[in-house]
């Protein structure tokens, strides 16, 4: 090998050809073609590098309202740094194809033919980019992240909707003028650095000298190449990628410093983890001991399901006639703070709250970041695990053992799902009634309804509820609504919406904002219909019992970076028969998974069995986890790091010990996801045709 080399590197400079096709020669390897190929690869790479720091300045100006009062030009200048450092990796990734089209076969076959494919790859590459950078804008906006794994949930969604709000709500047509205009120019810069002038491969007077310098170069490329694979070091102890990057105390600074490639990387990489259950290193050993965690009790068996068994243990002797249980679209908790009372937004939920048998629990998560999380945690009672439950042929066949509707109807309740959109989205018709529901009712089955692409408005969606339900036998009836919910195409005239009210209440600079107080406007409106439907509802049907939850937060906020409790707590309310100020106690905390549980102690008699993954609030259930977090009545912090916040409406319990946050996410995660994919049992098989073996005892 090293006599190879040495003839490798001693070869002359102007090769022999060789006889091959019409205007194609094959070569052997010249140090002038090689020398010249790497000028080429390194501006492209360079080219691609200058694109990525660019679109990472104008995101920061373009969202500069977004950063926070405590932000320097220090922070600026670490992310620009460190956003600098990890784009090396995404340039060298993006240089990779050309390098091996152009370059390695540039060095073996002689044509004119190859050096435009650089051009048409890297002018792909600037469109690409180009389209990414203007959609990170709005998305942002809208999630409070440069891209994220809800980016995979879209496959599912209403791919139309999506489009009319995309049209409607963030001007599309203008978007993608601007990416053409955009791509055009890069595409017309890259052209004139590709068409720069390439250098030759210096020649020195005697043969050692010039293997010397080939020595060079091939060190200089290997090490070039070690280092953009580190981000901008030599060795693995210094690599950053997407999980060490955030380095600013800023959040829009941490989402910029990746640039939209290492974005997308991340997204795939939470999306394939939480899917894979990384880090929980699930087995039948580690499921029962969960299992064992969230039954509060010794429990020896092999289905899962017997974990899961709980007795209603307060119970209600009389139950409520009729059960409304209301999933208000983007219904966030923070409206509902004192020091936003002067929006008067909220005032609906705020007077149901203020009645003396009425509950709220403001420590309250959604189940994951949109509504259909919300969903499929509220129906089926289990944590968000990736695993798209509405999609899962098994979800068809028959209803989880901890479905909310079949648990109900055990009581003697009919079911009824009533939502405000389409019966196609999410599968949503097919796989409440898979969970048991007796009837789906969609905006289809709503006459004279104002629509758009994503439903009726709230009015007419509670009218039909109303028209619809009678005493004649007990219901329990699932609402989901729309309205609050982005292109915002509410008449908000008509329904007396007064935007100075709104206006008056917000800061100074951001009174003349139109668009956000259009948004408010329909939080307002959401608010109002809610109030007015539970208002006649009531009158209606006396003997009625009323639970509402936000299905998910995080899309509008006062603030530009919110604290967490601010951006994604939702409220839980319980108000009517059976219930008081006292149902639960004032550190009651939860998520979507407790909603079963509370419901059932709320409506079922003493010694109910039912099945469920989380706790009931009236139980004293006091930890709320989901996705991303955890929340208890006095902190909030992230369910997969060390960060935490005090809240601002403190009850003077004491934080959680990080090994119980550690072991409730892990448990609601793990069983969930166990139950979900492999079934009732815990004898899973191995992949070769053999159980694990049996479940040891508990110690």
């Amino acid at each position: 090998m090293p006599i190879f080399i040495y003839h490798f590197l001693k070869r002359r400079t102007q090769p022999r050809e060789r006889a091959g096709k019409v205007g194609v020669s094959i070569k052997r390897v010249g140090w002038d073609d090689l020398f010249a190929e790497l000028q080429q690869a390194g501006k492209l790479f360079f080219f691609m590098l200058a694109v990525f720091c660019l679109f990472r300045v104008g995101f920061i100006a373009v969202l500069h309202p977004f950063l926070s009062e405590a932000v320097t030009l220090r922070d600026i200048g670490a992310a620009l740094y460190y956003g600098l450092r990890i784009s090396l990796k995404s340039a060298g990734l993006l240089v990779l194809l050309p390098l091996a089209c152009c370059t390695v076969l540039r060095v073996f076959v002689h044509t004119d033919r190859l050096r435009h494919i650089r051009f048409y790859l890297g002018a792909t590459y600037v469109v690409l980019l180009s389209f990414l950078f203007h959609a990170r804008i709005p998305y942002y906006q809208e999630f409070r992240m440069a891209f994220n794994q809800l980016l995979f949930n879209t496959l599912h969604d209403d791919v139309g909707a999506i489009l009319y709000t995309a049209i409607e709500q963030y001007n599309l047509p203008l978007r993608m003028l601007l990416v053409g205009v955009t791509a055009g120019l890069l595409c017309k810069l890259l052209r004139r650095c590709l068409d720069s002038r390439v250098y030759a491969f210096p020649r020195l007077a005697k043969w050692h000298h010039n293997l010397a310098l080939r020595v060079v170069l091939l060190f200089f490329v290997y090490h070039a190449a070690v280092f953009v694979s580190f981000g901008g070091s030599l060795t693995y102890a210094y690599d950053i990628d997407w999980e060490n990057s955030g380095v600013t105390k800023d959040q829009l600074l941490n989402e910029a410093i990746l640039d939209d490639v290492q974005a997308l990387y991340r997204a795939y990489s939470l999306h394939e983890r939480i899917a894979s259950s990384t880090g929980l290193n699930m087995d039948p050993q580690r499921v029962a001991d969960y299992g064992r965690h969230l039954a509060g009790r010794p429990v020896q068996s092999e289905q899962v399901d017997d974990f899961l068994k709980k007795k209603v243990a307060g119970g209600q002797p009389t139950p409520p006639r009729q059960v409304f249980l209301i999933i208000a679209e983007n219904y966030a908790n923070w409206p509902l703070l004192p020091q936003y009372d002067n929006l008067n937004i909220a005032n609906g939920l705020k007077k149901i709250i203020a009645q003396e048998d009425a509950a709220y629990s403001p420590y309250f998560l959604p189940n994951g970041m949109s509504t259909i999380n919300a969903v499929m945690g509220v129906i089926t009672g289990f944590a968000e695990a990736n695993l798209y439950l509405n999609t899962l042929p098994e979800a068809y066949r028959e209803p989880y053992s901890t479905a909310l509707a079949p648990q109900m109807k055990r009581l003697g309740y009919s079911a009824d799902f009533w939502y405000a959109g389409p019966a196609s989205w999410e599968k949503i018709r097919d796989f409440s009634l898979a969970q048991g529901f007796d009837a789906f009712h969609g905006m289809g089955d709503i006459d004279g309804a104002s629509k758009n692409a994503w439903g009726c408005d709230d009015a007419d969606l509670y009218k039909h509820v109303l028209d619809r339900v009678t005493d004649d036998k007990p219901g329990f009836h699932v609402i989901l609504t729309v309205s609050n919910h982005s292109p915002y195409t509410v008449d908000l005239a008509a329904a007396g919406f007064k935007p100075e009210l709104v206006a008056a209440g917000l800061p100074e600079k951001m009174r003349q904002d139109q668009e956000l107080i259009k948004k408010l406007g329909h939080f307002w409106y959401a608010d109002k219909m809610l109030a007015q439907f539970v208002q006649e509802a009531r009158r209606r049907h006396p003997d009625s019992l009323f639970v509402i939850v936000g299905d998910h937060a995080d899309r509008v906020n006062i603030e530009a970076n919110p604290p967490l409790f601010e951006r994604y707590a939702v409220p839980f309310v319980a108000y009517g028969k059976g219930v008081d100020k006292a149902v639960w106690p004032r550190t009651a905390a939860g998520s979507h998974i407790n909603v079963t549980p509370t419901l059932l102690e709320l409506v079922a008699p003493p010694g109910f069995e039912y099945c469920s993954v989380g706790r009931s609030l009236t139980q004293g259930n006091d930890i709320g986890v989901n996705y991303g977090f955890w929340i208890t009545a006095d902190h909030m912090g992230e369910a997969n790091g060390d960060y935490r916040e005090a809240l601002s409406l403190p009850q003077g319990s004491a934080p959680p010990e990080p090994d119980q946050i550690r072991r409730e996410v892990d448990a609601v995660r793990g069983v969930s996801w166990w139950r979900i994919k492999f079934g009732k049992t815990l004898q899973q098989d191995d992949g070769g045709g053999r159980p694990p073996g049996p479940i040891k005892k508990a110690s």
